[in-house]
């Protein structure tokens, strides 16, 4: 995947974080993640905690609210089904503003809520400080198969293409006054998304022959993965270190 390529969740800055090599920070977003699934959901503590580390790491990387609000609008569906939980859940009851609610239903939606929360910021932060091309060295440079770093590399290159090709197809049947507004007006749109099918097929078919005419023979060329500087391990072990403390802390308190 080209260099010049930037994916929609990446921040432009040359922040600390921008700084530090890929491969750190994908162990440190996977250990950190881990740590915070792990903490007793009673340990409201130890989330206010991770809260203001993550707002601290989103300040020094130069991420702003909306920026970060923006990004994390794909947690709504999840959070909207949490809020269902106290409204469903069984068990013994609490009155809340004149509405009953399962206590155990409130603890699963403030255990998702806070998680997914979490989690998904420092996923977010990830992504704005590392470009795409960065997150496939380091996975490469953490060993990963190679076939897997191709397979994302391709992906992440083309579903831009096929998304800016569904959005010119849907401006074309706009312009002929077609709009999809009930069931028995998917026809055209059902055909399109086949058409889309195809063109798809069609042009991976195209770029496996256009590579095999150039050499490929069934694995991709290595990557130059830099070494990650000692000191940067040392800092990135520091910050899990702290996570795993706090959520072995937030366990034995329990």
């Amino acid at each position: 995947m080209a260099d010049g390529h930037v994916h929609a969740l990446y921040l432009h800055g040359n922040s600390v974080l921008h700084r530090v090599a890929p491969q750190i920070k994908i162990v440190a977003a996977f250990l950190i993640v881990i740590g915070i699934v792990v903490t007793p959901r009673e340990a409201f503590w130890a989330f206010g905690l991770y809260l203001v580390a993550i707002v601290a790491l989103a300040t020094v990387a130069h991420i702003t609210p909306r920026f970060a609000a923006r990004r994390m609008v794909i947690e709504v569906p999840f959070l909207l089904v949490a809020l269902l939980l106290p409204i469903l859940g069984g068990g013994s009851t609490v009155e809340v503003f004149g509405l009953s609610l399962s206590q155990a239903g409130l603890w699963d939606a403030w255990n998702i809520l806070a998680k997914a929360t979490l989690g998904l910021s420092i996923a977010v932060i990830l992504g704005a400080t590392t470009q795409m091309p960065e997150l496939l060295v380091g996975l490469d440079g953490l060993k990963m198969p190679s076939i897997v770093t191709a397979i994302a590399g391709f992906m992440v290159r083309y579903i831009d293409v096929i998304l800016s090709d569904w959005s010119r197809m849907r401006i074309a049947m706009a312009s002929r006054a077609h709009g999809a507004r009930w069931i028995t007006q998917i026809g055209p749109m059902a055909r399109t998304l086949g058409v889309m099918f195809v063109r798809t097929y069609e042009r991976g078919e195209r770029v496996y022959l256009a590579m095999r005419s150039r050499g490929y023979t069934g694995s991709m060329p290595a990557s130059a993965i830099p070494a990650a500087p000692v000191s940067q391990w040392m800092l990135g072990g520091a910050v899990i270190a702290a996570v795993w403390a706090v959520a072995a802390l937030a366990v034995l308190t329990r």
